[in-house]
């Protein structure tokens, strides 16, 4: 007996990874200026405004990641699954 099994779509590149960059580059931008911030005696407000970059590059990290990567991963996985 002959199945007719048709195997999963393969992607054979690394699309969608690039624009995850940028938000990490953003976040340690903001660690450092935390770090500086933190380390001077009169540079509180330093410290507050990297911690906000620092959380800012995080979520954005997170984000992108989802609408660049997750998204047609779990789209191929349902497709599978849908077989």
């Amino acid at each position: 007996m002959t199945r007719n099994v048709q195997r999963p779509r393969l992607r054979k590149g690394e699309d969608g990874h690039g624009p995850t960059l940028a938000s990490p580059l953003i976040a340690a931008v903001g660690a450092i200026l935390l770090g500086i911030g933190a380390a001077s005696d009169d540079m509180g407000w330093l410290a507050v405004a990297g911690g906000i970059v620092l959380a800012v590059g995080l979520i954005a990290l997170m984000v992108i990641n989802h609408g660049t990567v997750e998204k047609g991963m779990y789209g191929r996985l349902d497709e599978i699954e849908k077989k």
